[in-house]
């Protein structure tokens, strides 16, 4: 059998071996994250008695689960989730609730889906890791059309021989212990993904306030934009009575220019209030995940009178230490940081590893240069052993990196103590906006009856002619700006109490 005979028959059985070897893959499932909770409802605006007011719609929002019982949440109106635009009805306008506009957040937000594809991502980071701590098989498969018993003149090769022969096998190397230096990487990946973890649901969080935000500023808007027209209709209604007494000399012109100036003045309130009705649902659109204009009916769910704050400031803090997930995502990096630290460190120490190899050469020469033996005895071949690698001197990298670390895991570990201290600060300054949210609703109550009082009696003084135009029109301004001052608390204490929600970490 001639030289190239040999090599291509060496070359198909050795084909025909890769083929039959039997591969090994490890795998893992992901965890499944965990289902967010339904954020809990907020309270009602409750309009003032006797009040020139827009009928506000009511909302089921009951706030602070973790210190008031929560209420059911409302259902969704499509079947099986939120409403999307392929379940508008034929008008083209999407009936909204804040639970419904929430939940479109959560499945339509793309901040969410990056999120949790980090997550997946840092998953795939930990499994790496773990790789490690696994065995590592390959297949090798060599075949040599050599100067037969020639010797290598220059470079670097395992044996300096060469012969022609072809062959297959396949080697194992198993890590036995680097003395905790891969436990430590994969706990600190682990703890990474933990941290990833957090961090999608303080991005769904930031999510979710900002649905409950464009949708308290989209209804407070729609209400103001019925406060507006309503002092456009009860203005021109005056403006109308007094050029009516105007042309019947009853009043001078100075009246019937304040009546018109007032009038004007309420027609760019209703140009304005359009405007922010229109931006506002915008940002909701935004915040909702559509990438088109949508036409929505926001609606509430029923009848519930805001509570007042929770008295005690101390359980919020509490609560909030424990469930922000921000802050958890911070401390699970500083404890990864830690395992980074040790894991570095350790690399001084030696590490052991496993070797194995197993083959096969069924082309290989018996002799050659005159029968020679061969340095191919057999045509299997088999070898196990351990070796132990000790780290003596490498220019300071393993000191260095280990210093690197342990400062670094310092600074993670301030990090989160210095967020710790800001939600402190934030929660408390949230329960006194909230607090004081509160008592703002009730002085613009009274505020807004007060307004509608005198302006009542402004006008019968007025059509009686007791008081003159100026004393009118004051009474007008003040009752507009009453009106829009109540209906600015009731909508700001609703998101005072979303905010401390946040705060807290009860958010969905």
């Amino acid at each position: 059998m001639t030289r190239s005979n040999i090599c291509i028959v060496g070359t198909l059985f050795l084909f025909s071996i890769i083929a039959n070897l039997p591969g090994l893959a490890f795998a893992q499932v992901p965890d499944q994250s965990k289902s967010a909770e339904t954020l809990p409802a907020a309270p009602r605006p409750q309009p003032a008695q006797n009040a020139i007011l827009p009928t506000m719609p009511p909302d089921s929002r009951v706030t602070l689960s973790a210190v008031f019982p929560a209420s059911q949440a409302g259902q969704m109106s499509a079947p099986g989730g939120a409403q999307d635009a392929s379940s508008l009805p034929a008008n083209g306008v999407m009936r909204l609730t804040r639970v419904q506009a929430e939940q479109l957040a959560i499945k339509n937000n793309p901040q969410i889906s990056v999120g949790k594809l980090l997550a997946l991502a840092q998953h795939q980071v930990y499994r790496e890791a773990r790789s490690a701590e696994l065995p590592v098989s390959n297949g090798n498969a060599t075949a040599v059309d050599a100067n037969e018993g020639s010797r290598i003149g220059a470079g670097s090769l395992t044996a300096s021989r060469l012969l022609e022969h072809a062959g297959a096998g396949v080697t194992l190397s198993q890590l036995l212990t680097d003395f905790g230096r891969t436990i430590n990487l994969v706990s600190s990946a682990k703890l990474q993904e933990k941290a990833q973890n957090a961090n999608a649901l303080a991005t769904t969080e930031d999510i979710v306030l900002a649905a409950d935000q464009a949708f308290y500023n989209a209804l407070q808007a729609q209400a103001l934009l019925k406060v507006a027209q309503q002092t456009v209709d009860t203005r021109g209604s005056v403006e109308h009575q007094v050029d009516e007494l105007t042309k019947s000399k009853l009043k001078s012109e100075l009246d019937l220019t304040f009546a018109q100036v007032n009038l004007s003045q309420a027609k760019l309130l209703l140009l304005d209030a359009q405007n922010n009705v229109q931006s506002t649902l915008a940002a909701l659109t935004a915040i909702l995940g559509f990438d088109k204009e949508m036409r929505f009916e926001l609606a509430e769910e029923d009848n519930q009178a805001p509570p007042p704050p929770p008295p005690d400031v101390d359980v919020l803090i509490n609560t909030a230490l424990q469930q922000r997930p921000d802050l958890q995502a911070l401390n699970y990096n500083a404890q990864a940081a830690e395992k980074i630290r040790r894991a570095q460190r350790d690399q001084l120490l030696p590490t052991v590893s496993a070797l194995g190899i197993a083959g096969v050469s069924p082309v290989r020469p018996d002799c050659f240069g005159g029968c020679f033996p061969s340095y191919f005895i057999s045509s299997w071949y088999g070898a196990v052993g351990v070796n132990m690698e000790v780290p003596i001197f490498n220019g300071f990298l393993f000191t260095s990196e280990a210093s690197e670390a342990k400062f670094r895991a310092r600074a993670a570990g301030e990090s989160a103590r210095n967020l710790r201290d800001n939600v402190v600060r934030d929660v408390r300054t949230a329960w006194l906006s909230a607090n004081t949210a509160f008592q703002r609703v009730g002085v613009s109550e009274e505020l807004a009856r007060q307004a509608n009082l005198a302006l009542n009696l402004a006008q019968g003084r007025y059509q009686l002619g007791l008081s003159s135009i100026v004393e009118l029109s004051q009474a007008q301004l003040q009752q507009t700006d009453a009106a829009i001052g109540y209906v600015n608390t009731q909508y700001q204490y609703r998101l005072a109490l979303s905010t401390l929600n946040f705060e807290i970490g009860t958010m969905p």
